[in-house]
């Protein structure tokens, strides 16, 4: 290190993103001040978006055992589950907000190509890609240029990477209007035993760099992903990437032939923090160290400083550490594919990481002291539960009216944005590349993709309701993981595992960290009912917006990603009624409950209550009447009631067929939440007249709360004998509405 250079400052560090305790931490861990290089390690490696020094606490109470689980929460790049004895999957879920919030085709598009390589760099083959969005108020502007730039980058970058688009949600609401979320996910094949990790070890063992050349794009990219948005955020927008999808498909194909190979000792992509995330984790995960000469990395801009070359975010790259005596053969394969790839270090014993540029050494430290699980700080926030809770725990249905006219409740709720067609979104997405996808042929609650020469499928879901999670933090979150299941349930799988991505607002306010806090515990309760163990994500904090010194965080929004397991794709269960005369029954029990509900939020304009009715033992038990259905054949469809409520699910399945429905609501229950209320634990099925005893008698023997609701129609929409127009007026409503919002 220069004996000249000027050590920086605590002033420094904060201006990093740096407590002042934790510069005082650096100097004790190095045993003297560092230099900004090195200062410049630890602002990223210590950002919230790399060690999660606000939420690891709290992550590790999470479920991570489970009877498919081959590789648990934070071991690798994403989880992996076993799918038969043969076969694993490798998913993940992350997300790319704040990017996307400032550029957001950039944003979405490099979100896509970040978790994708994820899957790919564990020796996964990539073949489902699911994303969950939310967004602020339509009627601006600003916003409408925000949704269509997401989902062409989603779409432009998806579509050419050639993995089909097989699922996902949008959802809408006036807390997202600063801060919009984009969370993307990925799932991926791979035969048992073919993974790689992301260790390195083995003294003299080559570290290449492969991929794209790097450039200032990203730099502090974490860092910025770790702080918040605010007026002035346009100015950060060098930390948002550039992607290229054409680049990155030549990647995979490369990776997975060296793998092939077998010269890999250890591979990780280079996504948030870059170089110094890869080096560093890499060799704290095989207790080794390395050299790393920077001025040897491909370079596509000059002049380009140390601190610069170890923290850019340039996407499509990957460390990998190979075999000494085998580098011809990384060399031969990667120049097959026309893409850089460059010796930029060795592995050495210990445990420091030495970064020299033109014969210098810039940076020293120990790779231990800068990853999550190793010396990066782990903090304990105070939390205190949120005073707007005393208005949602007040909500009174009684106070309520029941409107006079439920068929303009119907009409309102069938061309809201949260409920209408999202076939805008969809339609920019290829669903069809790599012919794995069969949702298209077969529309189920959950996204189905092929598993080619297995006589198995794979179930995939995304799913939160932000608005359950603010009316009750802990319930909400189970009823995140419990609808997630409940679709895998309604589609003929049987739910396997989960991925999250926790989106909240600032950790060091009191009631944003209780949310958090309480989410992660009804996480807990859910996906231990239902053994679902957590593989891993991501946590996003800082997403609100602020106005002087008022912080207005988004809705607590944890979004999870569930993987099933169809075992017969013979049995695969679709949610679309069959014919005219099959008669339509409710599974589960109905309640007198609107509260947060998408008619009671948008229609009555009532924003504070509870989240809806939720029992975890019923809902277990629902499904698992559900599963047995499907499994002895005794039903045509089944689709769960969720957003938008009874109503809705029946016009979805109807709508799938261009059929209707004939029902009668229960006297009991007031008509309003029978029709357009949300509690939970529902399904609706279809069952054909010839199997209609054997039906009825299994479900008598189970004990399970059902009702006969009535019969699927040629078109006709009737309720209580009232007519509620027909199936092509509900349908021009539902699947235009946000096109012609946007338009």
């Amino acid at each position: 290190m220069s004996k000249t250079e000027t050590l920086p400052s605590v002033e420094t560090a904060v201006g990093l993103g740096l407590l002042p305790e934790e510069f005082e931490k650096i100097k004790s861990v190095l045993g003297r001040s560092p230099n900004f290089t090195e200062l410049s390690l630890y602002s990223v490696m210590w950002s919230e978006h790399c060690s999660y020094k606000n939420s690891i606490r709290w992550l590790k109470t999470l479920p991570k055992e489970g009877p498919h689980m081959l590789a648990k929460a934070g071991e690798e790049n994403a989880g992996l589950v076993a799918i038969d004895h043969d076969l694993a999957c490798a998913f993940k879920i992350e997300s790319h907000n704040h990017p996307s919030a400032i550029e957001p085709y950039q944003g979405a598009a490099t979100g896509v190509g970040g978790i994708n390589r994820d899957i790919f760099t564990m020796g996964a083959r990539p073949v489902a890609q699911l994303n969950s969005l939310r967004f602020g108020n339509m009627n601006s502007d600003r916003m409408k240029y925000l949704i269509r730039g997401v989902v062409k980058g989603i779409g432009d970058y998806g579509n050419a990477f050639g993995v089909p688009t097989v699922g996902g949600e949008v959802f809408f609401d006036d807390c997202y209007d600063i801060n919009i979320l984009v969370n993307a996910m990925s799932a991926g094949i791979v035969k048992k035993g073919k993974t790689v990790s992301a260790t390195a070890y083995g003294a003299g063992n080559p570290v290449f760099i492969v991929g794209s050349a790097t450039g200032k794009d990203g730099i502090h990219g974490a860092t910025f992903a770790s702080g918040e948005l605010h007026e002035n955020s346009a100015d950060d927008l060098p930390s948002v990437q550039v992607g290229d999808p054409f680049t990155e498909k030549l990647l995979l194909e490369a990776t997975l032939e060296l793998i092939e190979s077998g010269v890999v000792i250890g591979m990780q992509d280079m996504g948030a923090a870059g170089i110094i995330c890869s080096t560093s984790e890499m060799s704290a995960k095989g207790e080794h160290g390395m050299h790393i000469w920077l001025d040897k990395v491909p370079l596509r801009q000059t002049h380009m400083q140390p601190w610069e070359i170890c923290l850019s975010e340039s996407q499509e790259r990957m460390l990998v550490v190979a075999r000494k005596g085998m580098e011809d053969v990384v060399y031969r394969i990667f120049e097959k594919w026309d893409l850089n790839c460059t010796q930029i270090g060795e592995v050495i014993e210990g445990d420091q990481l030495y970064f020299y540029f033109e014969g210098e050494e810039v940076a020293r430290v120990p790779a231990e002291s800068l990853v999550l699980g190793g010396g990066a700080p782990v903090y304990e926030r105070e939390f205190a539960e949120p005073a707007y809770l005393k208005l949602n725990k007040a909500f009174d249905a009684a106070t309520v009216p029941v409107p006079e006219k439920l068929l303009a409740v119907a009409i309102h709720l069938a061309s809201h944005p949260n409920i209408a067609s999202k076939r805008w979104v969809y339609n920019q997405y290829d669903s069809m590349v790599g012919t794995v996808n069969l949702s298209t042929n077969h529309p189920s609650d959950a996204a189905i993709v092929n598993l080619k020469e297995s006589q198995k499928a794979l179930a995939l879901t995304v799913d939160c309701n932000p608005r359950y999670v603010y009316g009750d933090a802990e319930t909400g979150c189970a009823i995140a993981v419990a609808e997630a299941a409940r679709n895998i349930v309604c589609s003929g799988g049987i739910p396997s595992a989960i991925t999250n991505c926790l989106n909240f607002g600032n950790p060091y306010n009191k009631e944003v960290y209780w949310q958090f806090v309480h989410a992660i515990k009804g996480m807990s309760k859910a996906c231990i009912k239902f053994q679902t163990p957590v593989t891993g994500g991501n946590v996003s904090f800082y997403n609100h917006s602020k106005t002087g010194d008022k912080e207005t965080p988004v809705f607590p929004t944890p979004t999870i990603g569930m993987l099933g397991i169809i075992e017969d794709k013979m049995k695969i269960m679709t949610l679309n009624f069959k014919q005219a005369g099959d008669s339509i029954f409710l599974i589960g029990k109905s309640t007198d409950d609107i509260a947060s509900s998408e008619y009671l939020y948008s229609y009555h304009n009532i924003k504070n209550s509870p989240a809806p009715y939720f029992d975890l033992e019923d809902e277990h038990a629902m499904q698992q009447v559900i599963i047995r259905l499907v499994e002895q054949g005794l039903i045509s469809s089944a689709h769960d009631v969720s957003d938008g409520g009874l109503f809705i699910a029946l016009l979805e399945s109807a709508m799938a067929s261009n059929l209707g429905f004939d029902i009668t609501t229960d006297e009991e229950i007031r008509k309003d939440a029978f029709l357009f209320g949300e509690g939970q634990g529902r399904v609706i099925v279809s069952v054909n007249q010839s199997k209609l005893d054997s039906f009825v008698d299994f479900l008598y023997e189970s004990g399970i709360d059902f009702s006969n609701l009535g019969v699927v129609t040629h078109g006709d929409l009737l309720v209580d004998d009232e007519s509620f127009s027909n199936i092509n007026y509900f349908s021009e409503l539902y699947d235009t509405a946000i096109e012609k919002e946007l338009n």
